[in-house]
């Protein structure tokens, strides 16, 4: 699926996604620090992938991991630094909310500091924070 404004465009198409971009963002991110370049693009084969355009050079991202069925978790979301201020992360993420697949499903994500903007779409604060678990087995 593709949207486009002006000299940006929005596109669900694997096949324009720039690893480089992606791995070079992700890698220095405060929730993905560190993680390596395999993790990333086999999370990418795994995921409806948003890419985010300037004319042909990728210049944002966000992932969604989902069983089509029930909720998807939106992950992995950026605008680089550089192209902030043009609200691509507000056309980002009303692409990714009305993304016809995802209609009727829960949708999750994690945040440290972007509330304001989720809030905007729909997304509140769990209100039983309490319910919520997470693992990570060694590898």
């Amino acid at each position: 699926m593709r949207w486009e404004k002006d000299d940006y465009s929005i596109d669900t198409s694997a096949d324009l996604l720039s690893l480089d971009v992606i791995h070079g963002y992700l890698s220095r991110s405060y929730w993905a620090e560190g993680r390596s370049r395999e993790v990333i693009a086999a999370s990418l084969q795994h995921s409806v992938n948003f890419g985010v355009y300037f004319l042909d050079q990728q210049v944002g991202f966000a992932r969604i991991v989902t069983d089509y069925a029930t909720f998807y978790w939106l992950c992995d979301v950026f605008i680089l630094e550089e192209y902030r201020g043009r609200k691509l992360g507000k056309w980002l993420i009303e692409c990714v909310t009305n993304y016809p697949d995802l209609q009727g499903l829960l949708g999750i994500l994690a945040t440290r500091d972007a509330h304001g903007l989720y809030e905007k779409y729909g997304f509140s604060v769990a209100s039983n924070p309490r319910k919520f678990m997470w693992t990570r087995k060694p590898a």
